[in-house]
């Protein structure tokens, strides 16, 4: 199975892109057939998080990949990606499929989640449930958490007194790490080990856009 992040961003949005323009819905009913396999595997219920793949998955005698204090393994960037992948997929599904309301749930769960996995400095690090390990907050996965959580507040869907805040303070954390090229920095490389070395001057386009995703939501917090 492969990452959460590049599939499930990616397919269902234009999966309900495709519905919506052909007039056929059995590409929605497709997507979501999928989706939900995904979910089933590997969302984890207890953390309201996605894991990686099957190979970050533990198993019920407690056997699997895990951070150094001992928590699961959870990427900021992969679940930033699912965040980003609702809203893009929320914005394209009519309002009135039956199966919207476990999509809004979902977003729900794990906007509450991240809401407190959120650092001081309005940043999510790599490891977001060992956040020591990993003292730079990573630029791709705030960026589509702060995009995510901005659009629930702008939509509605999330309660501004409690979300407004957190988005606030994850864009002032975001310009924090644009340098003075206009680069986003300390974005995670590419690659399916969270502890590959990254710093400041660590850029990837999708941290640049998961930056401009972010922005495009933020401006409407202002209208």
């Amino acid at each position: 199975m492969a990452s959460p992040g590049g599939g499930v961003i990616i397919a269902p949005p234009t999966l309900a892109k495709l519905a919506k323009t052909l007039h056929d819905p059995h590409y929605l009913v497709f997507s979501d057939t999928l989706y939900r396999q995904t979910y089933k595997l590997l969302y984890n219920p207890e953390e309201k998080l996605f894991a990686r793949d099957a190979s970050y998955l533990v198993d019920a005698n407690g056997v699997g990949k895990k951070e150094a204090n001992g928590k699961k393994v959870f990427w900021s960037r992969g679940n930033g990606w699912v965040m980003a992948g609702l809203v893009n997929l929320l914005k394209e599904m009519p309002a009135k499929y039956e199966g919207r309301s476990f999509y809004i749930s979902l977003f729900k769960q794990m906007a509450d989640r991240l809401l407190g996995l959120q650092q001081a400095d309005g940043l999510w690090r790599t490891s977001l449930l060992d956040p020591e390990s990993f003292p730079g907050g990573e630029g791709s996965g705030s960026g589509f958490n702060c995009y995510a959580l901005a659009w629930g507040v702008n939509q509605g869907i999330l309660d501004k007194g409690s979300y407004l805040p957190a988005v606030k303070k994850a864009w002032i954390g975001l310009n924090t790490l644009v340098n003075d090229e206009g680069r986003v920095g300390w974005v995670q490389p590419i690659g399916a080990d969270p502890r590959k070395n990254f710093n400041a001057d660590s850029w990837e386009s999708y941290g640049a856009g998961a930056f401009l995703l972010a922005g495009s939501e933020i401006i409407k917090l202002k209208k």
